[in-house]
């Protein structure tokens, strides 16, 4: 994982693409274990959002909005030690924590 560009003074607002916030993103989750809570997280997410469409029951939203944003909380807070790029560029890094999902499973990321 490139590391190039480091988080700190950079505005996340400043990128013009999602290609170019991409690499941005990723500096932000070097920790691995940070990755690792945003994969479970995302996961749960999945879960829940597979039993929202199985059951019709809202409150999985809920569920799965706590599970993704929660574990990626704690993995910024307690282990990236920053803040998270979505209270700055919430479409962006929603993105990218599915680009970083995908590249994971397909072992481009070290999980």
């Amino acid at each position: 994982m490139s590391t190039t560009l480091q988080g700190q003074g950079v505005d996340p607002r400043s990128f013009k693409s999602f290609a170019e916030f991409y690499p941005f993103y990723l500096s932000e989750h070097s920790n691995r274990t940070c990755r690792r809570l945003h994969f479970v997280g995302s996961t749960l997410a999945l879960i829940c959002l597979a039993a929202l469409l199985a059951t019709g029951q809202p409150q999985y939203l809920l569920y799965g909005l706590l599970a993704g944003y929660g574990f990626a909380w704690i993995g910024h807070f307690g282990f990236e030690k920053n803040k998270p790029a979505s209270f700055k560029r919430p479409l962006y890094s929603f993105m990218g924590d599915w680009v970083m999902y995908k590249d994971i499973w397909t072992g481009r990321i070290k999980f």
